[in-house]
């Protein structure tokens, strides 16, 4: 091997001297430059690149509008879907027949849930229709009136009682309340008109009273500047006004309208549990009880519930639900009808007296 070329293994290719690495280095520098391109070819290539974007853009905008498209379609069919199935519930519930009357004996249940109101699932209108619904089924061998309510209107709760009174004195077939939770106020008037009661020893029971709340503000709106104008026709017609003070003939007066009303329910419970109430000055104080204490003072007729009444008739559970189905289109608008009323300030046609828990 030479001594101007000597193979290194470390490095690849032949070792270069001093002078060899200069020439090579030079011959680098001196190779020609490529000619400068033309205006036009640089035009071109311009061209070229506004294309290759222009391209990618509109491939951008065909796959967003594909996605959007597919969002469109799918909102459509989603919304389609749950307009086709509200509409298959309200005919059902309107025209399709519900579960079938059981062919054996059975306890013809109608539910009672929540407050009473007329515009409410426990309105008197559909409370009657159910307890008529179970009074003429012929498997129906008791009517029970399921309660779950801290009570509401005086004159729904007046309605279903004397309707539960006209079907027992025509007579027949038993009515029997059931209370769950709670039985209070216009729901225990409501069963009071029943054959029958029974709750559990921890439900609550009675609260008899008639109740209204409202609150005072004259001194309020005088403070932060604010002038209350109403206009009324007859000098007692704003009386109930929370903006304006309350006089003491005013005060006398709607006690008078308070105890009446009260008078009312304490009769319609003395009608239907005759003597079978406890003589106890508390009774009729608005005082609500247990179940246990309710059987004491002649409230309520056992402790027992919807199951253990049924097995103690029939051996098993037997139960068959007459109260009628809830039109959830009617239901949806009533309740945006009712937000709409307080949205505009339109005073609800609920009555202010109430017989219910506070």
């Amino acid at each position: 091997m030479s001594d101007d070329k000597r193979e290194d293994r470390w490095t690849e290719g032949p070792e270069l001297t001093p002078e060899q690495a200069r020439e090579a280095q030079q011959a680098k520098q001196e190779k020609p430059v490529p000619p400068p391109e033309s205006a036009e070819t640089l035009r071109e290539r311009q061209r070229l690149a506004q294309q290759e974007m222009l391209d990618r853009w509109i491939d951008g905008v065909l796959v967003e509008q594909r996605r959007s498209r597919r969002w469109k379609l799918f909102f459509r069919f989603f919304f389609a879907v749950l307009i086709l199935a509200s509409l298959a519930a309200t005919f059902y519930s309107l025209f399709g027949d519900p579960a079938r009357e059981p062919e054996r004996h059975h306890l013809g249940v109608v539910e009672v849930h929540g407050v009473i109101d007329s515009e409410s699932p426990a309105s008197a209108e559909r409370i009657i229709e159910g307890l008529n619904r179970a009074w003429e089924a012929a498997n129906a061998a008791v009517v029970v009136l399921h309660i779950d309510s801290p009570g509401g209107s005086p004159v729904q709760s007046q309605r279903v009682y004397d309707e539960i009174m006209r079907l027992r004195e025509e007579g027949g077939k038993p009515i029997i309340a059931v209370i769950e939770d709670v039985g209070a106020s216009g729901a225990y008037y409501m069963a009071a008109a029943a054959d029958e009661i029974v709750a559990a020893p921890a439900s609550l029971v009675g609260s008899i009273g008639v109740i209204f709340a409202s609150f005072g503000f004259e001194e309020a709106i005088d403070r932060i500047g604010i002038e209350r104008r109403i206009y009324v026709s007859g000098e007692n017609k704003g009386f109930l006004d929370p903006f304006s003070p309350v006089a003491p003939d005013e005060r006398e007066f709607w006690q008078t309208v308070m105890d009446t009303t009260h008078g009312q329910f304490i009769e319609a419970v003395r009608q239907g549990r005759g003597e079978r109430l406890v003589e106890d000055e508390r009774l009729f104080s608005g005082l609500i009880w247990s179940g246990q204490q309710a059987l004491e003072l002649g409230l309520i007729d056992g402790i027992s519930s919807l199951d253990a009444l049924s097995r103690e008739l029939f051996g098993e559970v037997r139960l068959h639900d007459y109260t009628p189905r809830l039109d959830p289109f009617e239901r949806l608008s009533r309740q945006f009808g009712r937000v709409a009323a307080e949205w505009v300030g339109v005073p609800a046609s609920r009555s202010p007296v109430r017989y219910q828990l506070p």
